[in-house]
């Protein structure tokens, strides 16, 4: 039987596209005026938290059974592009945490309602690292292991975690698996996030201690591949018939379109004033960083209007009841791979041009510059991973990478 959402009907109507989209555009200031802080601290602050709760981005993605606005998810990833050119470490954690609803519409109905029942706002960090250790036991299984990269997880009540089931008999495959764990089952290392670029992310190390997690609250990689997943049972609307992976691609792609954007503006700024100490010459008149800031400006455009027209495309499939081809799979989620690199390179080669105005902590374009260069190890940031299956679904082959 179906579990009823209690507190859903009480909410108002959704606040329209435009509304939302503004109301993130109208945070851009004020994030930039934490973003400093927000390195500082290596998480983001809570009251930036608090708002974005409050102005609802949290529930885009979020089923309308539990209170959720259940949007095209392009109106998620106009936020967070949004967020993003105010800190984009900001955007990246809005990104994560803002498409666990849409997983967590995908598992199973019990899990759904341990928690959203009493707190319909709850957020959930992640880690899907394949490293966890797993035991079979009656009902469930005993998870224990240390994750790494944990975006937003100090403002988390729950996480979701990677790990590989072991086959029960000879002959069975292993079987990749989401786990759904309670803030009361994990430790957060919150030393453990020191890097270079995306700083306030605060993605720190998980650490469980062999605790129980019944069958009902993982999520098999299989199902988010076939599209048939037990969450689809009660939010049973066309948004959660896409594959999973191509929502979660795109969520740790998109921030970057904001970083690039923020960088943009500031070469700009910085162009308007600089006189070369050297030779005498204006960065205004210097056709060679028009040619640059011109680049990092149109092709920005060019990949948002291109991962825009995708998921419009993905959306009109689900809405028809039509399966997304593979090969339209395996071409999506290698665009939004290309993304985070493309941009960094164009990114640097402004940075290049401004000389030592640009290298400064100081200077308003290294924090994205640096986070763009950070947000190129995230695995599905790497486009090496998609190029076989882009040529091979192309000929008819099945995909080898099926996280897609």
């Amino acid at each position: 039987m179906a579990t009823l959402a209690p507190a859903a009907q009480q909410n108002g109507p959704a606040p329209s596209v435009d509304d939302l989209v503004a109301r993130a555009k109208a945070m851009i200031p004020v994030l930039k005026d934490r973003a400093r802080r927000c390195v500082a601290d290596r998480n983001i602050p809570a009251e930036t938290i608090a708002e974005m709760r409050d102005a609802g981005f949290f529930r885009i993605l979020q089923p309308r059974r539990w209170g959720g606005y259940e949007m095209h998810p392009n109106v998620f990833f106009a936020v967070q592009r949004a967020l993003a050119e105010g800190c984009m470490s900001t955007g990246w954690v809005y990104g994560v945490l803002g498409c666990h609803p849409y997983e967590l519409a995908l598992f199973d109905d019990q899990a759904q309602a341990e928690v959203w029942t009493d707190d319909q706002t709850m957020l959930v960090s992640s880690t899907y690292q394949p490293v966890g250790k797993v035991e079979h036991a009656d009902g469930g299984f005993y998870l224990s292991g240390h994750w790494g990269f944990s975006s937003g997880s100090l403002h988390c009540g729950w996480v979701l975690l990677g790990a590989v089931v072991p086959p029960k008999a000879e002959g069975e495959a292993p079987d990749m698996r989401t786990f759904l764990l309670p803030r009361s089952d994990y430790r957060i290392d919150p030393d453990s996030w020191q890097v270079f670029g995306l700083q306030g992310t605060g993605s720190h190390d998980i650490i469980v201690d062999r605790v129980f997690v019944p069958e009902y609250r993982t999520h098999r990689a299989v199902e988010g591949f076939l599209c048939d997943n037990p969450g689809q049972r009660v939010n049973d609307g066309p948004l959660y018939t896409l594959p999973w992976a191509q929502v979660f691609v795109r969520s740790v792609s998109t921030a970057a379109f904001g970083g690039a954007r923020a960088a943009i503006n500031a070469a700009m700024e910085i162009m308007k004033s600089r006189v070369s100490t050297n030779t005498g010459k204006a960065s205004k008149g210097d056709p060679i960083l028009h040619a640059a800031i011109a680049a990092a400006h149109a092709q920005t455009l060019e990949m948002e209007r291109t991962l825009e027209a995708s998921f419009d495309e993905l959306m009109r499939l689900a809405e028809r009841g039509e399966p997304v081809p593979m090969e339209t799979r395996a071409l999506f989620a290698y665009q939004s791979s290309t993304v985070v690199r493309r941009l960094a390179r164009l990114v640097d080669d402004m940075v290049q041009l401004l000389g030592g105005r640009a290298i400064y902590m100081s200077s308003d374009i290294i924090q994205p510059w640096l986070d763009l260069n950070a947000a190129r190890a995230h695995v599905a940031n790497d486009p090496n991973n998609r190029t076989a299956d882009v040529v091979g679904t192309m000929i008819g082959q099945p995909p080898a990478f099926t996280f897609l």
